[in-house]
């Protein structure tokens, strides 16, 4: 799927990636001058949910409709999907200080060749619209992922470029990466690098389970725009008593969610976190499109 197109006029002031909020209240409008970076300005949280049913509906959907591979991982990121389809004030970023809503729904994710130590590792980029269901998430990445582990091991246009500032004298490399920040922050980057960059997007998951420790909670990157991380990980089991008296291990889903909190407020961003939970609970609610579509204020 290609990325969303935008569906109004634009206007001096909003970006290639997105469209510049004019009617937040003052406060809000201040709050990037206060706190300028996006290091400086998260904040976390966190919640575990027990995987008993919803393990039981990966299995069905995965024999049912014949989907290999198809996973919790599918889910969530189905459910953060359908929660910016909601709330779509977690889709914002800050640039220049100033707050801006993205066009679309982009999800960036880690993934190696194959499960080796020493395997390629590359950011995937997916680009979704609002009314995608967890079927479309499911194609969408199967396809990409399935293309780059199927590909030659050819670098993409991101490493490529790492390489290129490589060759540059270290006097000079920190003048181009200022350049590149400065051109970066009005927007003024080229489209084909912003539409690959892993550091430019809505969200950005890292599962964690395969690194065999706790769910970590990741930094943001001050580079790009990317406002939330989400680490998370299927690896923590509990023993506790089950409804039969029966004492049983009961798997979580842990996930760890850094969040620039200059795009949107807590009240707000717990609202949308409730609709995430609320959609891995009830996971069939992702197999249609959202009755409503909500779009962000202008």
């Amino acid at each position: 799927m290609e990325e969303s197109k935008p569906k109004y006029k634009k206007r001096w002031g909003d970006r290639v990636d997105g469209r510049l909020l004019r009617s937040l209240d003052p406060i809000t409008q201040l709050i990037p001058y206060l706190m300028p970076t996006r290091s400086g300005s998260q904040n976390l949280f966190n919640f575990s949910i027990p995987t008993t049913e919803l393990d039981s509906y990966v299995h069905r959907i995965r024999e049912e409709r014949n989907l290999p591979g198809f996973g919790i991982m599918h889910v969530l990121i189905a459910a953060y999907v359908r929660a910016i389809s909601q709330r779509p004030g977690i889709n914002r970023f800050v640039s220049a200080n100033r707050l801006y809503a993205r066009h679309g729904i982009e999800v960036i994710m880690a993934v190696k060749k194959e499960l080796k130590l020493e395997a390629p590792e590359t950011m995937i980029k997916f680009f979704f619209n609002p009314d995608a269901t967890i079927f479309d998430v499911y194609n969408q990445m199967t396809d990409k992922i399935t293309q780059f582990q199927n590909s030659p091991s050819e670098e993409d246009i991101v490493v490529s470029l790492g390489r290129l500032f490589l060759r540059i004298p270290q006097i000079f490399l920190t003048m181009t990466f200022a350049f590149v920040r400065w051109l970066d922050t009005h927007g003024w980057l080229p489209r084909i690098l912003t539409k690959e960059s892993p550091f430019h997007g809505s969200v950005l998951f890292t599962a964690i389970g395969s690194l065999g420790v706790p769910v970590i909670y990741h930094h943001l990157y001050d580079l790009g725009n990317v406002p939330v991380f989400v680490a998370f990980s299927t690896n923590r089991r509990e023993r506790k008593l089950l409804s039969d008296n029966v004492i049983g291990q009961t798997r979580y889903l842990d996930c760890n969610f850094t969040l620039d909190d200059r795009i949107c407020d807590g009240f707000y961003y717990a609202s949308a976190l409730r609709e995430i939970k609320k959609h891995l609970k009830n996971p069939h609610l992702l197999e249609v499109p959202p009755q409503e579509i909500v779009e962000d204020i202008y």
